[in-house]
């Protein structure tokens, strides 16, 4: 599929226009050409051709003006030290997640990373984990659950937390709307999908021993199988966690959770049921890292 075809952009490449006898710079009219003289022809001398050849020159100086601010507005132009980035942070071409290259965490706390550094980075880095953690099938499960809660909640309120979460994901009525059994397994021949895929992180506020992080992630949600009432589906969520350095690393004292921004959709054939299952189960997460 081209870019025109979604959307995303028109004909616009190379200065053509819409006209089917238009070329860049020219006509494509039918001109008798005389014999080289002075300009005694009556037609000035060629002066349609040298027209051509100076709008053509022109057009293409334009053209690789404007790619060249476009270009350096996206910060393709700078200097690999960053220091053409000061003048465009805020632009999306910053790139507010870009690698660093230093070691996002020392150890983990079960299956959860642990240990991140105690800046900017490290609070980025412990949110995108957390909204992965907290977004996993394994919430569905009563012990993982527990273990996930106290590796990600701050221990103030990490019970509370627990309760309101047990009330939710216990619920009889809640787990067979989403076709599982009452004790949150998938029934016999369906795989249970839930995972979440962050694709940025942004720092809202920092204050040293706190800061609020928003995570801006995908999800997949469903069963995968034959016959499945409720297959799986994707969605885009933006959450903003409130964190707090306790005892030597980042912890969730709250978070909040909004649609979006979510994507137009590509015109791809949904996976087969079983495609799909086979994909959660060979492909792994990550550990995600600034």
């Amino acid at each position: 599929m081209s870019l025109g075809d979604d959307g995303y952009g028109g004909d616009s490449r190379s200065g053509r226009t819409d006209d089917g006898y238009s070329t860049l710079g020219g006509t494509r009219q039918t001109r008798t050409r005389f014999a080289d003289g002075t300009g005694s022809d009556g037609y000035g001398g060629r002066r349609p051709a040298r027209s051509s050849r100076s709008l053509t020159m022109v057009v293409g100086v334009v053209v690789l003006l404007v790619a060249a601010i476009a270009f350096a507005n996206m910060g393709g132009g700078g200097d690999d030290n960053g220091s053409s980035g000061g003048s465009g942070g805020g632009k999306a071409g910053a790139a507010p997640t870009a690698a660093t290259g230093t070691k996002p965490v020392t150890g983990k706390n079960g299956t959860i990373a642990s240990g991140f550094a105690h800046d900017e980075q490290g609070a980025q880095s412990a949110a995108a984990n957390y909204s992965v953690a907290l977004g996993s099938a394994d919430m569905f499960e009563a012990t993982q659950r527990r273990q996930i809660v106290n590796a990600v909640y701050a221990p103030a309120v990490a019970t509370a937390r627990q309760d309101d979460l047990d009330k939710v994901y216990s619920g009889e009525a809640f787990l067979t709307s989403i076709g599982l059994n009452t004790d949150g397994t998938a029934p016999n021949g369906m795989t249970f999908i839930s995972r979440s895929n962050p694709v940025g992180t942004k720092v809202v506020k920092f204050s040293g021993d706190t800061a609020s992080v928003s995570v801006w992630y995908s999800a997949l949600f469903g069963l995968a199988g034959e016959g499945s009432k409720n297959p799986v589906s994707e969605s885009w969520f933006t959450n903003t966690f409130e964190l707090a350095w306790i005892d030597g690393d980042w912890k969730v004292t709250d978070f909040t959770q909004k649609d979006g921004p979510v994507p137009v959709g590509r015109d791809q054939a949904a996976s087969p049921a079983q495609e799909m299952a086979d994909a959660v189960e060979q492909f792994g997460g990550f550990t995600y890292a600034r």
